[in-house]
């Protein structure tokens, strides 16, 4: 086994069509006023970015993202990961009843020197470092899809 790499599966059940997530979604530097654990996202140009993440850990990570693909109508935004962590996410929503079926995928492997040198002791608390994340995202984004449409980010 490599201790050093991840496969992530979260799902989200949100209170809103697929289209209304998609579009908060697609727009990654607004992340950080609706998700607490994305400190910061700077655009690049329209395709790439960078980004800092930090959840419980008292540790940031910091990635490049590039989108691989964009497709509104399949309800998929994909983007490949490089710096800290080195792979791919992948969002994939999919109607459920009036609302959405939000499936979060990622396969990524650390590249950060000291997570690198913590991978096996670290493990269980990395894992449950990105659950909490997780976590914070669903809320923020159930918040955010509930305000008013003049006032969602």
């Amino acid at each position: 086994m490599d201790w050093c790499r991840y496969r992530f599966r979260s799902v989200w059940r949100l209170a809103a069509p697929p289209e209304a997530v998609y579009a908060v979604l697609e727009r990654a530097e607004e992340y950080p006023r609706w998700w607490p654990q994305v400190r910061e996202v700077v655009p690049v140009d329209d395709t790439t970015g960078t980004a800092r993440f930090r959840s419980l850990l008292p540790y940031d990570i910091v990635v490049t993202a590039r989108a691989l693909r964009r497709d509104p109508a399949a309800g998929v935004l994909e983007f490949g990961l490089d710096g800290d962590l080195e792979g791919w996410a992948r969002w994939t929503l999919t109607p459920e009843g009036t609302g959405t079926h939000a499936l979060y995928e990622q396969e990524v492997e650390v590249r950060a020197r000291l997570l690198r040198a913590l991978a096996v002791p670290g493990r269980p608390v990395f894992r449950a470092n990105h659950a909490l994340m997780m976590r914070g995202g669903r809320r923020g984004i159930a918040a955010a899809l509930r305000r008013p449409l003049e006032g969602r980010p």
